[in-house]
């Protein structure tokens, strides 16, 4: 199956703001370089302020040369002192391998030592850790406890993930009404993740569809796969039956892999259909299929090659190719070697290597194109450039019933070909 999905990611705020300190942020250079010559030899004697505007400025190069070791140093310094924000920035660094070895365990000992201190994002960080068992070993009700800790300060992150525990039963009692409740508080917050939840529970299908593709994903929870995807499935399913095109192909190739459903290719290829017709481009390509092969559907060459036009026509480079192949071979369509020519050259200039062989081979042999060896080299020098070793092997075939001024010509071509291609 080809999956076309929209991705809605989560991110964290950093606890230092992105491109440094809100001081440092309105700086100019000059003056960053200042800054950090008048807070070097406070943060030198120990105060932890200092020590930790210097790693800021390490960390983004602002007033000096960015350094993430050296950033990490001065955070340590600080953080050892008990400075919160320091200790979240090493905590990041440890997580992500800012300046030091990545160490989940290290990352926690640290967000720990804010999250103690009040510090909602790191409450979160430390519930993050429990929820996955990484740097700690998975435990959930201590998730829940972290969440629970940022969520009544007020955190939105902290509140979505506790409704994501009440949803589940993860760590605490399942309870959906206490769920909505820390979701709608979150949403308030503007809370993009908590949002989806609460419309899509209120029957939104495009919701329903955003909440099954982050079961799919692994995006809320951390889940077993199994549960995940039968959780995601059940998500889909309501937003295919409002009619949901991209939740119609999602749910039809569960059913075709047998993820979160048992597989039943039948029922695949009828939600495919359902989402072909309004359109969709995958669902098109994948019934296509699903007739060149008879999966789910009795084989008809015909009604294949039929999708493939569709998807053909709207630019997919796949497609074109597997037009073409249908034309080449007279499968699904009368044969017809300038046809095949013509949709590889289709794929062939959207860099598809498949095109740019089959385009080759036509032109080494005339077959629905004028014979030209200088073409057909240059078409397989293009699909040689990506690595395909056929097109490595065709290439030098075809050059050795060429003269050296028709190679040079046909190299000409190829460069010009790719600097046009990236450069259009």
């Amino acid at each position: 199956m080809r999956t076309t999905v929209l991705i809605t990611t989560l991110m964290l705020a950093m606890a230092s703001a992105a491109g440094g300190t809100a001081a440092q942020q309105d700086l100019t250079d000059a003056e960053a370089a200042e800054a950090v010559a008048r807070y070097r030899p406070a943060a030198e004697e120990g105060d932890a302020d200092a020590q930790f505007e210097l790693g800021d400025a390490y960390f983004w190069g602002r007033g000096v040369a960015e350094d993430e070791a050296e950033a990490a140093r001065w955070y340590r310094r600080a953080a050892e002192q008990g400075h919160v924000e320091a200790q979240v920035s090493l905590g990041i660094a440890y997580q992500y391998g800012h300046g030091v070895a990545r160490d989940g365990g290290e990352a926690v000992v640290w967000y720990r030592r804010a999250a103690e201190q009040g510090e909602a994002y790191a409450q979160c960080k430390v519930g993050d850790a429990y929820a996955r068992g990484r740097g700690v070993p998975q435990d959930e009700a201590k998730a829940a406890a972290w969440y629970r800790r940022a969520a009544e300060q007020g955190d939105a992150y902290g509140q979505f993930y506790l409704g994501v525990a009440y949803a589940h039963g993860r760590g605490v009692a399942q309870d959906e009404a206490e769920s909505a409740g820390w979701f709608r508080l979150a949403a308030e917050q503007g809370h993009l993740d908590a949002q989806i939840w609460l419309a899509a529970q209120e029957g939104d299908a495009a919701a329903q569809f955003e909440l099954g593709l982050d079961y799919k994903l692994g995006f809320v929870v951390p889940l077993a796969e199994a549960e995940a995807e039968a959780e995601a499935v059940t998500w889909f399913r309501l937003a295919a039956e409002q009619g949901h095109a991209a939740a119609q192909f999602n749910l039809g190739g569960a059913y075709a892999e047998g993820k979160g459903v048992a597989e039943d290719l039948s029922e695949a290829a009828s939600w495919l259909r359902q989402a072909a017709e309004q359109g969709h481009v995958g669902a098109q390509f994948d019934l296509g299929l699903a007739y060149w092969d008879g999966r789910g559907v009795p084989q008809d060459e015909s009604e294949a090659t039929g999708w493939f036009r569709r998807v053909a026509e709207q630019g997919d480079a796949t497609a074109q190719f597997n037009l073409g192949l249908a034309y080449e071979l007279g499968r699904g369509v009368p044969q017809d070697y300038a046809e095949a020519a013509a949709w590889y050259r289709r794929a062939a200039e959207q860099g598809d290597v498949r095109g740019q062989i089959n385009l080759g081979v036509a032109y080494a042999n005339g077959r629905g194109v004028p014979q030209d060896y200088v073409e057909g080299h240059m078409w397989f020098n293009l699909a040689a450039a990506q690595g395909d070793d056929l097109a490595v092997q065709n290439r030098d075939d075809l050059a050795r019933l060429m003269t050296p001024e028709q190679v040079a010509e046909a190299q000409r071509r190829a460069r010009e070909w790719f600097d046009s291609s990236r450069n259009p």
